[in-house]
């Protein structure tokens, strides 16, 4: 995942750059940025958020036709590796640069026999910003 991880660091600039989206006020918010800005915008799908627990802390992305598993096809001495994986690292990178912590697994995965690719999101901490002594 360190792989996507880098990725999403970088990717949180170019997005904030070319985008009008300014700071998410809840995870609600952010589920529904990813959902419909970002995924839109760097994969061309437009996955549904669904699966909130009551919290309010976790929910799931829900893409039907995941345009990573295009002519991907896992040989069967692999069969459990998570081909998209790299994704939860890209969220994971994207949304620490924007100071939250969240864990990200894929739950479903249509190239494993799934009906959907589901990957599953949750809020763990805002990470506080450390200013250097005297900055502020």
């Amino acid at each position: 995942m360190k792989g996507g991880y880098n990725i999403g660091v970088r990717l949180i600039e170019d997005f904030l750059a070319r985008s009008n989206v300014g700071r998410c006020h809840d995870f609600r918010e952010t589920a529904d940025v990813i959902a419909k800005v970002v995924f839109k915008t760097y994969l061309g799908k437009t996955p549904s958020v669904t699966n909130w627990n009551a919290a309010g802390d976790e929910f799931s992305l829900i893409v039907e036709n995941n345009p990573l598993m295009d002519f991907v096809e896992l040989p069967d001495n692999h069969s459990s590796l998570i081909y998209s994986n790299f994704l939860c690292g890209v969220l994971r990178g994207a949304l620490e640069m924007v100071q939250m912590a969240i864990d990200v697994k894929f739950v479903q995965d249509t190239l494993r026999g799934d009906n959907v690719t589901e990957i599953r999101m949750k809020f763990i901490k805002r990470i506080e910003e450390n200013l250097p002594a005297g900055e502020e």
